[in-house]
Order: C-alpha cells, then structure tokens, then sequence
C-alpha cells in the first residue's frame, strides 16, 4: 500500500485550504515566468544573433526554459483536473475527497518520458513515477533559479563590455574624422580595424571577451585621438609655435652668454671651487629646430608636433640648466661675502669677550683676512681658516663663563 493510499484523506474543509494554497503558489509561479521572459537581458538574449560559448549559453537556457514551462503545463493540467473535480462536486463524498487528496498532496503529475536518461531505458521499461504538486514546485523553482542565473551571467557580460565598447567606439568616430582632415593615419587604420573585429565579438559572444582587451583598445583609440587632436591644432599653430622655438632659442642663447659673463667674473675673484662651466646647448637646439621645419612642408603634422614638444621641453631645461651654472656661479661669491661677515662678526665678539689684544686670535684673524680678500680666493681654504679662528674664539667665550 502506498503512502498516499495509507494516508487518510482531508475533509473537505482542509480540501478547500489546500487547493487555496495551490492556486496562489501556481499564479506566483506564472506571474514569475512572465517576467523572466519579459526581463530585457532575456528577451536580448534569446533574440540576438550569437555564436560561441554565448550560443551554447543561449541553447542550455532555452533548454531549460522549455523544460520549466513543460513542467509548469503538467502542474496546471493536474490543478486544473483538481479544480473540475472540486467543482462537479459541492458535497464532495469519501471517494471523492480521497481523489482529491491524491491530487493535492499525493504523486499525481506525470513527468516527461526524457526524465529517464536514454542510455539507463529499456524496452519494457516502466514510465517514471508520477510527482507531487509540491515536489513539482520543488523542480520548477531549481530550474527556474538556473535559468536567471544563467541569463544574469550573460547580461552582466554584455552590462560590463557595451558601455566601455560604445566609449571605443566614440573615440573610433573622431579618430576616423581627424584622420581623415590629416590625410589619413596608419594607425588609425589599424585601430579601426581591431575595434571591429573586438566589437563584432562583444556583440554576438560577450562570454568569450575579454574586458581587457576592450579597455586596452579603447585606451589606444582616445590615446591616438588625443595625438590627433594636437596634430591638427598644431596645423593651425606651427608657424607662430616655431617662431615661439625660435625665440626660447635665442633666449637660452642670451643666458648662456650672460652666465660665461658670470663665470669668467667669478673665475678673477674665486679660485676654489672654481665655477662650473656653463653648458653649450643653444646652437644644438637651433640645429634641430632647423631640422623639423620640413615636417610641416611635408604634411607630417603628427611628427611635428612630436617633434616641436619635445623641442619646447628641451629648450625649457636648456635655460634651467644655464641658469644653474649660472646661480652656482654666482653663488661663489656670495658664499665669500658670506664668510667675510662672519669672520668680522666673530673679531667684534672676541673684543666684547676681551680678547682684542689677543695674539693667538690676532693672527688666526689676520691669516683668515687674508685669505678672504685676497684675488682670486680659495675658498676651501678660507673656509677651513675661519672655521679654525671661529672655534678659537668659542673656546675664550666658555673660559670667561667659567
């Protein structure tokens, strides 16, 4: 005797209860289906035109998807027969409340003939046996989580690549038409064509794309743009940004002979350190300024303004680099004016101290004098001198505090 035939059967009341809890579990359900088929990532998926592992994604959710709906057909086709039979049956007797108990809680939907694997039939094989409504609803829920977990995987790849795709793509657009105001552009040419063949995947396989590959892409087409946009400003700009060249030539021209002007002044007053010779870097700059002229008269606006960059930041570092020999320069004889105060500073505390007619600080001062106002000065040397007369006078300073 089977557990449904042993089972007492439910009086009408609990009847009436149970086919209430069927009915509001089967609308949920359909309503559920509704939406999934409504949702937009599956209606664009089982509507694309896909290939590769997106189509084999497609084919096992339309699988499955069938197979939900075939489910849920025999699950209302059994509440249907539960329904009609309540219906013909205001005062239902034992016979027909032990039906409708079968049909309620006992195994009462039929499966489909391919729940049983082909390989596992046999010829006289008994069909599989028949489900309950609620181990239907059981079914139906796994594949029903399947299938939105499926299509989600799908849409999040398509969510993930389309935004930055249409990006590539707008940067494709002004690449193409500034391309086209230069005359035309090698690697505008190659960039077009890889995003093609990149967005032909995204389109019709999002699982078999690689992001990456999309970002780099987009990346080397706003990259080319941006070269592009210069290129064509540059068009418009190259006679006064060379003239502008020309003059920070001259400029750095100009420096250079102010700061040899320096350094040869310096080189009368200071012997040691001696002053760092002042860098040559004005006729080469000019040479190579000569140099790109003929890019323009070719058309070759692209490397121009490559070219003209890297000669704008070449002729600022020219003049930062004259400057500093220049200031070092310079520098040298501040650093004697410098030491010349603090020997006069200290000779003024050693006669506060009392030390005027000292004969030891006397000569320590004198030989530091002289070295200090001497021409050319070592300063190395006077530097050790004052150092010398500096802890000399220090040393008086302690004693008179003791």
């Amino acid at each position: 005797m089977s557990e449904a035939a042993a089972r007492p059967p439910l009086d009408r009341d609990a009847v009436d209860d149970a086919l209430r809890v069927q009915r509001d579990e089967r609308d949920r359900v359909s309503a559920a289906l509704l939406d999934l088929e409504a949702q937009p990532g599956y209606r664009l998926l089982t509507g694309a035109s896909v290939t590769g592992a997106t189509a084999l994604a497609r084919e096992e959710i339309r699988a499955r998807a069938a197979e939900l709906w075939d489910w849920f057909d025999r699950y209302t086709r059994t509440l249907r027969a539960t329904e009609d039979l309540r219906a013909r049956h205001g005062r239902p007797g034992r016979a027909e409340l032990a039906e409708l108990t079968r049909l309620l809680t006992g195994p009462s939907v039929a499966p489909p003939e391919h729940e049983v694997p082909l390989a596992d039939r046999t010829l006289l094989a008994a069909p599989p046996p028949p489900l309950t409504l609620a181990a239907v609803v059981e079914r139906m829920t796994a594949l029903y989580e399947d299938v939105v977990r499926r299509v989600a995987a799908v849409d999040g790849a398509w969510s993930a690549l389309l935004p930055a795709l249409e990006r590539a793509e707008a940067a494709r657009r002004e690449v193409g038409t500034l391309a086209a105001e230069l005359g035309g552009d090698p690697e505008a040419a190659r960039l077009t064509g890889e995003l093609d063949r990149v967005a032909a995947t995204v389109r019709a396989d999002p699982l078999a794309t690689a992001p990456p590959e999309l970002d780099r892409l987009g990346a080397d087409l706003a990259a080319l743009r941006d070269r592009l946009r210069a290129a064509v400003r540059m068009r418009a700009e190259a006679a006064a940004r060379l003239a502008a060249l020309d003059d920070a030539v001259a400029l750095v021209r100009a420096e250079e002979d102010d700061a040899r002007r320096t350094r040869a002044d310096v080189l009368t007053r200071i012997s040691a350190p001696p002053p760092p010779d002042v860098p040559a870097l004005a006729a080469a700059l000019a040479d190579r300024c000569a140099a790109v002229r003929g890019l323009g008269a070719a058309g070759r606006w692209r490397a121009l303004t490559d070219r003209v960059a890297e000669l704008e930041d070449a002729a600022a570092d020219a003049l930062r680099r004259v400057r500093e020999a220049r200031d070092l320069a310079a520098g040298l004889t501040e650093r004697r004016d410098e030491l010349r105060g603090r020997l006069e500073a200290y000779r003024m505390k050693a006669a506060r101290l009392g030390h005027a007619e000292d004969a030891d600080l006397a000569g320590r001062y004198a030989r530091t004098r002289e070295l200090l106002w001497s021409a050319p000065c070592d300063l190395r040397r006077a530097t050790v001198a004052l150092s010398g007369y500096q802890e000399a006078v220090s040393a008086r300073a302690k004693g008179s505090d003791r």
